[in-house]
């Protein structure tokens, strides 16, 4: 392995982390969703990494068609500056339908989290969500020790739901794509070798991926420790709109 190459690969290092870093849409999506879905950091850990596979290996591969057919720089530039323009859009979207169905389910009765110890198979303690509707905004009292008291999401539900956001959040990061892989990672690798164009974006790969991440479980620990009355009645609109505002920020500030 040369100099160049090494030095080509440390590029990308810092190249990965600088571009996600700078990026809010890399990880506030999955602050806020895991935050308004309670998710815990595993499954946060999971859905955030699986979502930079799918950034990353778009634009790798694009770029392995564009130095197979020997096209231009240029082109392939396009094509990624069309993608991030519909990748921003389509978070946008995403964002604000969230954003409108959170507002819905705030109107109709609020939804907060609670611990209970309920005599399951495995007397595991876990969270359900509670949909408790109030004509007047006040107080109630409620006994959870009576299991019919409150409502409780069905697992099959619960379960759909994730899937559709995990794979809606799936769509927007695989079309969204890694601007500075190509023109300046890639194609400089190219002109080494074949396994060089493969090494140095393995490299940007795994930083950016290590990167969003660790970002996410970060900021999320901190967003966990803010816990308002108003905040979890509202905390599903607030998502959605907080992700709405990180799509406009790409789109229209290049962030």
């Amino acid at each position: 392995m040369t100099n160049d190459l090494l030095l080509i690969a440390g590029t990308a290092a810092t190249i990965g982390f600088i571009h996600t870093l700078a990026g809010p849409d890399h990880y506030l999506p999955f602050v806020m969703i895991g935050r308004a879905r309670n998710w815990n950091r595993p499954t946060l850990a999971a859905v955030t990494a699986l979502c930079g596979v799918g950034h990353v290996l778009s634009s790798v591969l694009l770029g392995f068609v564009g130095i197979a057919i020997g096209a231009a720089l240029v082109r392939l530039e396009l094509i990624e500056s069309v993608r991030g323009e519909l990748a921003s859009y389509l978070l946008i979207a995403f964002g604000l339908a969230y954003g409108v169905w959170g507002l819905r389910a705030a109107r109709r009765g609020h939804v907060h989290r609670h611990s209970h110890d309920h005599p399951h198979k495995h007397d595991h303690p876990h969270d359900h969500d509670h949909d408790h509707p109030h004509e007047h905004g006040h107080d109630h009292a409620h006994d959870h020790e009576r299991p019919h008291d409150h409502y409780h999401v069905p697992e099959a539900d619960a379960a759909t739901k994730k899937s559709v956001v995990f794979w809606s959040l799936f769509i927007v990061f695989v079309l969204g794509p890694c601007e500075p892989l190509i023109p300046l990672i890639m194609f400089p690798a190219a002109a080494h070798s074949l396994s060089g164009v493969v090494f140095v974006s393995l490299v940007f790969g795994v930083v950016t991926i290590v990167t969003m991440t660790a970002l996410t479980l970060a900021l999320h620990a901190g967003v966990k420790l803010i816990s308002t009355a108003w905040m979890e009645r509202y905390v599903h609109a607030l998502a959605g709109f907080i992700i709405a505002s990180s799509g406009l920020a790409v789109a229209f500030l290049g962030l």
